[in-house]
């Protein structure tokens, strides 16, 4: 047994450098338990040290599961160790070689994530002096989380975002449901399911036949999300993105596309369990990322090769943008009006309501709301909440768009 597995073996500094990396992990959503942590330390300790990469791949291949998180341990990784520049002493200690001070690398996946969980770690390892208690009345005074859900996206600072992507991936969704025409077995005594109950008898010769009921089923329906990624939506696009994520993340049979000029189909990227992956990943497929607008040429793609694919079971569609259509024609209300006839509810968010004086002046805008059932505003928390709660309930005064289209007929 060399220095290095005896200084493992008794306890030293890198056994305790270990279970903090392993909680820092914890912290970035890893699945890192206390019997990981431990396997890694003795891991470390059958391999010993041999250089940095094989100190890498001794830990990624005790405490990394899932292929995707894989970008935040290496990540991780990098910080964490460089940081303390643990590795690099002690091969210089048992090596003649120095080791190579490589530049470092770029920006990855996770790193946001990982930085915050670093962050934590340290303040927790870290003595905080005692601060006197100050008594301060609150009765007049507005919270930090009540001001961030009703801050503009477009007007939040970095730290904000941060707070408001957290936020988001807190919500809770509703599980509302749908009658489908396919049954399911049930105990209540409502309708006879005559084929269950001859399934029955067949097992006791006829001798004894007991009824057997079903009831309709119901299940969730589909989400199906267009959202705009112009150059007029560019200061919400990302923040939209992490919404959606969340909506793929917690609820079933959620298809989420992207429109510019083009449409392009983003489902299969968003089911990446990272978020920060899934965003890059969509920022890859689209080719059209902050440029123009042709609403009625991409929902008339939508109509014609995506519709009967995902269009079921009453799906609910979200249409993300703000209606500013650089074509004029009656190609926008035609392609708007077969949407809203095969999906059981079209709810319009529009980010342009966050303006008290808003009035559908634009012709775009005109043409695309006697179709929709809910016209809603998304441009912060607040109302993010209040149309996830809408999921499972009816439409209600306030998102009925008859009423801004009688302002503009005034």
């Amino acid at each position: 047994m060399d220095q290095a597995e005896r200084q493992v073996a008794d306890g030293g500094r890198l056994a305790d450098n270990i279970v903090h990396f392993g909680r820092v992990l914890r912290r970035a959503g890893l699945r890192v338990g206390p019997a990981a942590i431990t396997d890694a330390v003795e891991a470390v300790k059958v391999a010993g040290i041999g250089s940095r990469d094989d100190f890498y791949w001794v830990l990624h291949s005790v405490l990394v599961s899932r292929r995707e998180d894989h970008a935040v341990f290496d990540e991780a990784f990098r910080l964490f160790w460089r940081s303390r520049e643990l590795v690099e002493k002690m091969i210089a200690m048992f090596s003649p070689v120095v080791p190579d001070h490589r530049e470092p690398e770029k920006p990855k996946a996770g790193q946001t994530r990982v930085n915050d969980a670093f962050r934590e770690n340290q303040q927790e390892r870290e003595s905080k002096p005692q601060e006197p208690e100050i008594e301060i009345d609150a009765r007049f005074t507005t919270s930090d989380n009540e001001v961030l859900r009703q801050l503009d996206f477009g007007q939040m600072s970095a730290e904000e975002l941060v707070q408001a992507k957290l936020a988001l991936s807190r919500l809770i969704l509703p599980f509302d449901r749908v009658r489908t025409r396919r049954f399911r077995s049930s105990t209540q005594p409502r309708r006879i399911d005559p084929r269950a109950t001859m399934r029955t008898a067949f097992k006791t010769g006829g001798d004894l036949i007991l009824p057997r009921f079903r009831e309709p089923r119901r299940v969730q329906p589909p989400l199906v999300v267009l959202a705009d990624i112009s150059g007029s939506m560019s200061q919400y696009t990302r923040i939209f993105l992490h919404f959606l994520h969340v909506l793929t993340e917690k609820r079933r049979r959620v298809h989420t596309f992207l429109f510019g000029t083009r449409l392009s189909n983003v489902t299969r990227q968003m089911r990446n369990r990272d978020p920060d992956e899934a965003i890059d990943e969509c920022t890859a497929v689209v080719e059209d990322w902050s440029g123009g607008t042709r609403i009625a040429e991409t929902l008339r793609e939508f109509n014609h090769q995506w519709s009967r694919r995902v269009l079921s079971q009453g799906a609910i569609v979200l249409l993300i943008t703000d209606g500013l259509e650089r074509e004029t024609g009656d190609e926008l209300s035609q392609q708007m009006e077969r949407l809203h006839k095969s999906c059981r509810r079209l709810i319009w968010l529009n980010p342009l309501l966050r303006f008290d004086g808003f009035e559908a002046r634009a012709a775009g805008v005109r043409m695309m709301l006697p179709h929709v059932d809910e016209f809603r505003s998304v441009h912060n928390l607040e109302a993010i909440e209040d149309l996830v709660a809408a999921l499972d309930e009816r439409s209600s005064a306030n998102t009925d768009p008859q009423r801004y289209l009688a302002l503009t007929a005034t």
